[in-house]
């Protein structure tokens, strides 16, 4: 047995006759999978929020995962440790995976600190349907934003393994947009990446 094959052996796929392409005809534009990446923050959660306001007044079907909504129910169980965060991103890529088969332009903001895992992401989803996302900003600046008080936690260690401080960030290395959020405004993000969208033929927009 191959290692990522599932434990249960007994089973089997079931193909069914409403088709994603059958969904996508009926919503009118094709499911995807927008994965917001970067130091907490950086202003995924924001962007997220503003990128599915246009999609919304557009017509698009849309869902938002978000890392600290999906660890109240989905990931309750799971930790930070490298393992733990291994496995919480396993665990959303799949479920974003069902997602866009139902034609839903998916959008993810999750720090998602290794590179393996969000290519591991990339790799379920296929290029077409994949817009990997980095929000960057300097580290300083996210410290000086510091929504949550997570920052000052960490420095404190009252927060062990947090990334950035204690834990590492791998920067993508090929990812289809840098949102620079220290000088771009979350609308402006937003912007950027309906542009990107329809640009891999995903949803109708034109600026």
């Amino acid at each position: 047995m191959l290692e990522d094959d599932p434990k249960s052996q007994h089973i089997t796929w079931h193909h069914h006759h409403v088709t994603r392409a059958d969904r996508e005809r009926l919503l009118g534009h094709r499911g995807a999978t927008v994965w917001l990446t970067g130091l907490s923050g950086s202003g995924k959660s924001t962007i997220a929020d503003a990128l599915a306001a246009r999609l919304h007044d557009m017509g698009v079907l849309t869902a938002i995962l978000d890392g600290d909504n999906v660890r109240h129910g989905l990931n309750r169980d799971l930790g930070f440790s490298p393992e733990d965060r291994k496995e919480n991103i396993r665990r959303i890529a799949e479920v974003a995976k069902l997602f866009s088969s139902f034609g839903v332009v998916n959008i993810l903001a999750f720090i998602s600190p290794y590179r393996e895992d969000r290519d591991f992401a990339r790799s379920i989803r296929g290029e077409d349907d994949f817009l990997e996302v980095y929000v960057k900003v300097p580290l300083e600046v996210a410290e000086e934003r510091d929504p949550k008080g997570l920052y000052a936690k960490a420095r404190s260690g009252e927060i062990p393994s947090f990334t950035g401080i204690s834990a590492p960030y791998e920067e993508p290395l090929h990812p289809e947009l840098v949102l620079d959020t220290d000088v771009l405004s979350p609308e402006e993000g937003a912007e950027r990446i309906l542009v990107a969208l329809a640009e891999k033929n995903i949803i109708d927009y034109r600026p």
